[in-house]
């Protein structure tokens, strides 16, 4: 366990890699050709420091939204997968930077559910779990189902080809190729 105003300390916050001093960078690349300015790429002031700790980090206590903000940054720049659950307008950024972001749909701000991308009604962690059980069981389903095609698909067309070069004639008329697939 850390708390967020010393985890800020030992990593050192937000830092723009493009700039070493004051940064005059813009966020998003549509400002940036507009201004003829660099897009900001935010990063980890202190990236060692961070990558001594991140992984003993098991809980994240007293935390600013900026402490979250600075966590899923260090946490993406090392390919992690990222959520974070937020109902406040300071949160949105976190929110918007993860892979996946939780709004409390009753007590939540409007900004902060507009930020995320999964909005829990009934404002119960648990949901959150049924959620990534959900959102697995159907990327699992789409697998499968996509696997099955292509296997049934490529050995039809196989036959069909093989069929029609050997024996130069159809197995399967275009009526029984579209039954088959």
């Amino acid at each position: 366990m850390l708390e967020g105003s010393e985890f800020i300390k030992i990593v050192g916050g937000i830092a723009c890699a493009n700039c070493s001093g004051t940064c005059d960078c813009v966020l998003d690349e549509k400002t940036a050709k507009a201004k003829g300015k660099k897009v900001r790429k935010e990063t980890i002031k202190y990236a060692q420091e961070f990558d001594k700790i991140y992984k003993h980090i098991d809980v994240l206590a007293r935390s600013r939204p900026e402490d979250k903000y600075t966590m899923v940054v260090g946490l993406k720049e090392r390919n992690h997968v990222v959520a974070v659950t937020g109902d406040g307008t300071n949160d949105a950024p976190a929110l918007k930077k993860a892979d996946v972001g939780f709004a409390m749909g009753k007590s939540g701000t409007e900004v902060a559910r507009e930020a995320a991308a999964i909005i829990l009604l009934d404002d119960n962690f648990g949901s959150i779990v049924k959620a990534a059980m959900w959102g697995r069981n159907i990327y699992d389903s789409i697998r499968k189902f996509l696997q099955f095609q292509l296997t049934v698909n490529l050995v039809a067309v196989g036959i069909t080809l093989v069929s029609s070069a050997i024996i130069e004639q159809e197995v399967f008329v275009p009526v029984q190729m579209l039954w088959v697939m």
